[in-house]
């Protein structure tokens, strides 16, 4: 639901700014569903090219403005804590990740890094929690929660 939003707020936007700029007329208020309206995306600027065309899913969620209310400590730490620090934390650290800290989640595993701020398609946890990958055991992460996790890395991965 929130991609559509999304995918509307971008189009709206798209076609306000070519309407400004003497380009197509934007449509009429009235055609406009009142509860979507209100939903713009905050991240774009007028310099920035509109899209135009749809993007993929996995397009949308590496593209879309993180906000900024998106918090490690008080988002990101309690998903980690209950689906992550079985296996990444604690006596075991699989992989040798250890997710218990923000330090240590950032300083990566015997692979790699994990979090690549600014840029969650590049970032191997947004990866193997899309992909279905982790956690191994028990209920994979809900939509909402890679999207909290998605937003935090994409606005720069805090420690905040």
């Amino acid at each position: 639901m929130q991609r559509k939003i999304l995918l509307f707020g971008l189009t709206l936007l798209t076609v306000i700014l070519l309407s400004a700029c003497g380009g197509q007329a934007a449509p009429a208020v009235s055609e406009v569903a009142p509860t979507q309206a209100a939903v713009q995306p905050t991240d774009v600027s007028p310099t920035e090219p509109a899209p135009t065309s749809a993007p993929t899913d996995v397009a949308v969620t590496e593209q879309a403005a993180a906000p900024a209310s998106v918090s490690f400590t008080n988002d990101i730490k309690p998903i980690l804590e209950s689906r992550c620090i079985q296996c990444h934390g604690g006596d075991r650290t699989s992989e040798g990740l250890d997710m218990k800290t923000y330090e240590s989640l950032m300083a990566g595993s015997e692979n790699g890094t994990v979090v690549t701020a600014d840029d969650a398609g590049k970032s191997s946890l947004v990866d193997q929690l899309l992909k279905g990958k982790m956690p191994k055991k028990g209920p994979k992460l809900t939509p909402d929660q890679v999207q909290l996790i998605t937003d935090w890395i994409n606005a720069g991965a805090q420690n905040n």
